[in-house]
This record gives C-alpha cells, sequence and structure tokens, in this order.
C-alpha cells in the first residue's frame, strides 16, 4: 500500500493529481455509453482512491467504499452543505471518505481535511503535478 499523506498539503497535492486522473477518463465516456463532465467526477473518488493507495481494486471492496462514499455524499449534500456544489470539493469528499471507509482516516481526520480544502478549493487546480 502507498504511504498516505503526512500533512493538509500533502493531501490537497494528493487530491489534486487525484482529480486530473480521474479527469482523464471524461474524453472515454461515451466509449462505455456514460458521457459525464467535471460535475461527475465525485463519482470516481473511491475507485480513484483504490488507485492512489496501491490497492487491489477488488468488486467487493470497489463497491463497498463507492457505496459508503456516495451514501455520505448524498446525506451531506441533503443536509444543505453548498461546498459540495464545487466539483472540485465534492471529488475530494469522496476521494476522502473513501479513506475513511478502508479504515485509513478517522470521521475527524476527514473533517478536518475537509475543512482545509473547502478553504483552499483553488488550490486543487494548482497543487503539485507530481
Amino acid at each position: 500500500m502507498n504511504p498516505l499523506p503526512t500533512s493538509r498539503e500533502a493531501w490537497l497535492n494528493e487530491i489534486a493529481r487525484a482529480l486530473r486522473d480521474a479527469s482523464e477518463a471524461i474524453p472515454f465516456g461515451p466509449v462505455v455509453g456514460a458521457s459525464f463532465g467535471a460535475g461527475e467526477l465525485f463519482h470516481l473518488g473511491p475507485v480513484t482512491a483504490l488507485k492512489f493507495r496501491g490497492m487491489r481494486r477488488s468488486k467487493r471492496i470497489a463497491r463497498e467504499i463507492t457505496e459508503a462514499a456516495l451514501a455520505s455524499y448524498v446525506a451531506t449534500e441533503s443536509a444543505g452543505s453548498g461546498s459540495l456544489r464545487d466539483p472540485r470539493v465534492a471529488f475530494a469528499f469522496t476521494y476522502l471518505t473513501s479513506h475513511f471507509a478502508l479504515n485509513l482516516l478517522t470521521e475527524r481526520q476527514v473533517a478536518e481535511l475537509m475543512d482545509y480544502i473547502e478553504s483552499h478549493p483553488e488550490a486543487l487546480n494548482n497543487a503539485d503535478r507530481r
């Protein structure tokens, strides 16, 4: 397994790289009969999290963390969290909640990282491109 980032800035950089990676799937959507754009990338947060952690992507694990991340997304969106309207923040949310579902982050860590990301969403565009 690839190591977890150790600071808020490192998480921000990793999420920016993961978002760019997920964005590369957009042009291939029509090939598989699924046209989507940046606004739907949050659906790819869980599988991208598995990829970036270097974890095997079994159907069971992918299904479990996807269900957990998307259920959290729906619950948070229903509660009126306006920040998830920003596609970058929505992707970060499902990416991080996937780490929670994998028992790699605590709920408190996810909340603290999301607070940081919500106050710096533009940094997801400008983060380190390693």
